[in-house]
Parts: structure tokens; C-alpha cells; sequence
């Protein structure tokens, strides 16, 4: 059984660069706050812009954006984000 390559060490370099970038959440714009526990809703989380299962680059730092676990979560595996629901009317 092959490894999987997300524990890899190129692959964690690809994760922290993005977290020491301190960028906002691509998909909703809102900031990610640092220090949360990883299954918080909120946390940082690696989004492939162009998903794996649809031919994207795992290590392509052209293809990795940061996101919140929620936003990343409603995406899915779809290349566009469906409208998200918002705490407030905009």
C-alpha cells in the first residue's frame, strides 16, 4: 500500500508557507484565526483551488489557497464555491 502523500515533508512545507502567509480565507474573505484546534470550524485548512479528484497538482503552490475547515468543507470537490451563509445580511 502506497504512502499517502500528504504526510510528507514537501507537502507540510507547502502547509506552513501557506500558514505563515497569515492569509484570509480565499473562499469567504473573513480571516483565519491562529492557534485553533484543527477540527474547529474555523481552523486553517489547505484548499486546492483545482481539486485533486478533478486532476489538481497536490504540491502546486499555484493550485493551494488557505481556507477555513467550513469553506473548504461546503466546496467539496467543485472548482466553483456555491453561495455560503452568512451570520449577517450583506
Amino acid at each position: 500500500m502506497p504512502a499517502n502523500p500528504r504526510n510528507g515533508r514537501p507537502y507540510r512545507r507547502l502547509v506552513a508557507a501557506l500558514k505563515r502567509r497569515g492569509d484570509p480565507c480565499w473562499l469567504c474573505g473573513h480571516p483565519i484565526p491562529p492557534g485553533l484546534d484543527a477540527g474547529h470550524p474555523l481552523s486553517f485548512t489547505l484548499d486546492h483551488v483545482v481539486p485533486l479528484s478533478r486532476g489538481g497538482s497536490l504540491l502546486d503552490p499555484a493550485n493551494a489557497r488557505a481556507a477555513h475547515r467550513r469553506c473548504n468543507s461546503a466546496k467539496g470537490n467543485r472548482t466553483t464555491m456555491p453561495s455560503l451563509q452568512t451570520s449577517r445580511r450583506w
